[in-house]
């Protein structure tokens, strides 16, 4: 527990430099501040105070890297000791940006650990691989292409998020193929992604195939040069 409260904050501030972006760029920026975060009807409320210091909503979910402890366990609950547990372990996650390494992440835990006087703290990845980070800068002309599509098929003004905020295998397109990516997502913040009653809405879905149509059809018109 002590070792972990060097990494990161009780605010939930990345404590060691390695771990996170220096900044966040521009045109990122520019287009997160059009980005508003909430909360669903049945979502827990978002703590504004929580992640870097300084920072907007849509850019610590976004914008910026997140350290994240997903479990944590010492000695044994169910049957507790009157003595110090030999043994915890702690699960935890780095959410990621493009702006950082995250093939420097654990070198720089273990030498940071040491430093810190934790020697018998062994670190390992949790997973033999993992999803790298993607983003097609917004200021890329397939970008402006996309939003002037589907703006002129919707009539609706149209918000660009630089990046997802989850894990998507859109690393293998982007940066492994070299292809321009854009993701138009159909759907909404209450689907219930992943669980057993997750839905889409009719209304939504029409005008996704709107857009996707307009979309292909102003590619058959031409696509601007990158």
């Amino acid at each position: 527990m002590h070792a972990l409260t060097t990494l990161v904050s009780r605010n939930g501030e990345i404590l060691h430099p390695g771990l996170k972006p220096g900044q966040i760029k521009p045109s990122v920026s520019a287009a997160l501040a059009n980005v508003t975060v909430t909360s669903g009807p049945d979502d827990p409320e978002i703590d504004p105070w929580w992640g870097e210091p300084g920072l907007s909503g849509a850019e610590k979910v976004f914008g910026w890297n997140t350290f994240e402890v997903l479990s944590f366990i010492t000695g044994d609950p169910v049957k507790t000791q009157n003595a110090v547990p030999p043994f915890a372990e702690a699960i935890c996650q780095i959410r990621f940006v493009v702006d950082t390494d995250p093939d420097t992440f654990l070198p720089l835990i273990r030498e940071h650990l040491r430093a810190q006087g934790f020697d018998g703290i062994t670190v390992e990845p949790a997973r033999m691989s993992m999803l790298r980070a993607s983003r097609l800068d917004p200021e890329h002309p397939a970008v402006a292409w996309a939003v002037t599509s589907i703006e002129k098929t919707t009539g609706k003004t149209v918000t660009v998020i630089p990046n997802a905020g989850g894990s998507l295998p859109n690393d293998i397109f982007l940066n492994i193929i070299g292809m321009p990516t854009i993701w138009v997502p159909h759907s909404y913040t209450g689907c219930s992604q992943h669980a057993p009653d997750e839905h889409v809405l009719p209304h939504l879905m029409k005008e996704g195939l709107q857009m996707m149509t307009g979309l292909f059809w102003d590619l058959g018109d031409g696509f601007p040069e990158s």
